[in-house]
Formats: C-alpha cells, structure tokens, sequence
C-alpha cells in the first residue's frame, strides 16, 4: 500500500497521516491502478498484482469498518486487466527442415544432436519428458515406439516415424545404448550418463536455431524453446487436418481444451493471410469498368 500513499500525496495532496477511509474511493483506486501503469511504467501483470493486495486488504476492511461496505463493495467490483495474449510462434515444416540441416553429421556429438532435436520435434513430448526416456523406453518396431511418463505420472505411447527411428536406432547403436546393460541409462546425457537438464536442451537448440536464423532469418522465430518445438508438432498435425481427439491423446493433453488453444491459434493464423489477401474496400481499387456507370446500366439490362 506504500505506492498507494504515495499517489494519494503526489495526485490528491492527501498525505499519509491525513488519509481517511471517506478519501478512499472505487475512483481513486481505479486512478491509483492507472498512475501505476503510466506514471510508473508497471506493466499489467505488475498491476493485477497489486489490484489483488487491494482486494485482499478491502475483504478484510468488510468485517472492520463494516459502515462503508458500499464503497469497499465497488472497490472489490474492479475486474482483473485482460493483457493481450502473447503470439504462440511455432516452426514450419521449411523451418524444421533447416533446423535440421545445422548439425555437423560428421561428428559425434553433432550426430546426437541430430537425433535429440529431430525426436523432440517427432515425438512432441514435454522437455522433461525426453529427459526422462532410457533405451527401454523405445521399441523399434513398424512403427516404433516411445514410452512417455507424462504429467500426474500417465504413460502414453507415441509412434514415430522411419525417419527419425532410423536417425535415432544409428545413434542408441554407436553409443552402446542398445545393450542390456544401458537399458536405464539416459537415452539422452552426458558422457558420465547424467541426464541433460532442461537447460543443457535450451542450450542446444538455440545453438542450432541462431545458426539457422543467420540462414534465412523469415523461416526461425526470434525464441525457440523446447516447447517452441512440441507447439510446432501439434500445429503441423492441425494442418495435416488430423482431428484434435487424436492430438490431444498424441500430445498427452489431460483435456481437450488444452488442445484447442493449438486449434484458436491455427484459426487465427489462417484468418490473418485471408485478411492480407482480401480485396480491398477502397472504390479506386475497383477495376474502371465497375466505375462506368453507363456500362454497369447496360449489363444490370441485360438480365431484364
């Protein structure tokens, strides 16, 4: 409430040794949340935060000074500010397959890579999923498959492709990982067998992603991030129109309505390229035989 003081000083020359409950209005503290967001810069979630320490506060003044419940009923009547939904970037297939192109396949460790980002992508499992996964975890098989342990401990099975299940059955071979004896070590980690961490992961996309980027900066977004790579697997399936039943149980989505947050943003997405390719509602764009008018009387007669 400190900011609060401040700005009852400094915009209503009230100071804190003066304040009375009667100076403290619905109005005030709507103008208080909007000198935080101009004058202090603070952005909307700063300033739902502090409308929450508000309402917190004014519940507690109902049972305190009850003789202005009115007015602390309209304080907590304040709604929440909506801030815009941040852009849901994805990569496209062109996108992927220049991703795919940066590491070096004539190394050892660019071999792994090959084989990490291509079953992040192919599987389209949560980070910590594929951090998870050990040589016992994978069936090659037609098709072969993953074992993941998703969210609230749920295991699910995911098929993926020759492709990639040929990249990554040449990587288990070389690193000794199709052996019994390494069927519970990482399928992904270090030369000790420690398993990558979330961050080893980011690290290594951005790696490749900034090497891309350099090649054809239109085709990778400016953040790429191991999610980044599971939101481009669903939104390529929407686009191969698979139904979202499927991708829900694919992607390990206890709900449905996880799934249609992918499904909103490819609506969205195919609404923007209609509007940039749409006719434009300017007469001087029309072509000049819509501008005669004796020629339009002559055909509209036509059909008479």
């Amino acid at each position: 409430m400190l900011l609060f003081l401040i700005y009852m000083k400094s915009i209503h020359q009230i100071t804190a040794d003066r304040i009375d409950f009667n100076d403290i209005t619905q109005e005030r503290i709507v103008g208080f949340l909007q000198w935080i967001e101009q004058e202090r810069e603070c952005n909307i979630s700063s300033r739902n935060v502090r409308l929450a320490a508000i309402h917190s506060f004014f519940k507690y003044l109902q049972y305190k000074v009850p003789e202005q419940l009115a007015e602390w009923q309209r304080i907590l009547s304040i709604k929440i500010k909506k801030s815009p939904r941040p852009t849901q970037s994805y990569l496209t297939v062109d996108g992927l397959n220049l991703l795919f192109k940066q590491p070096d396949t004539q190394t050892l460790k660019g071999r792994r890579d090959l084989a990490l980002l291509s079953l992040l992508y192919e599987s389209g499992t949560r980070v910590q999923e594929l951090i998870d996964l050990t040589p016992s975890r994978v069936t090659f098989s037609k098709p072969s498959l993953l074992r993941v342990t998703g969210k609230g401990n749920k295991s699910r099975q995911v098929p993926v492709s020759e492709q990639v299940a040929s990249i990554l059955r040449a990587y288990m071979e070389e690193n000794n990982l199709l052996e019994p004896f390494a069927n519970e070590y990482p399928l992904f980690g270090s030369n000790r067998r420690q398993k990558f961490t979330r961050m080893g992961i980011t690290s290594i996309l951005k790696k490749y992603t900034d090497r891309a980027r350099t090649i054809n900066p239109s085709l990778i977004p400016e953040i790429v991030t191991p999610h980044t790579m599971r939101r481009s697997k669903a939104m390529i399936l929407l686009k191969a129109e698979v139904d979202i039943v499927s991708i829900r149980d694919f992607m390990g989505h206890s709900s449905v309505t996880t799934t249609e947050i992918y499904a909103r943003a490819d609506r969205e997405q195919k609404i923007k390229a209609i509007e940039h390719t749409a006719l434009s509602n300017s007469v001087n764009d029309y072509p000049s035989w819509q501008k005669d008018k004796g020629l339009l009387d002559w055909l509209e007669s036509l059909g008479k």
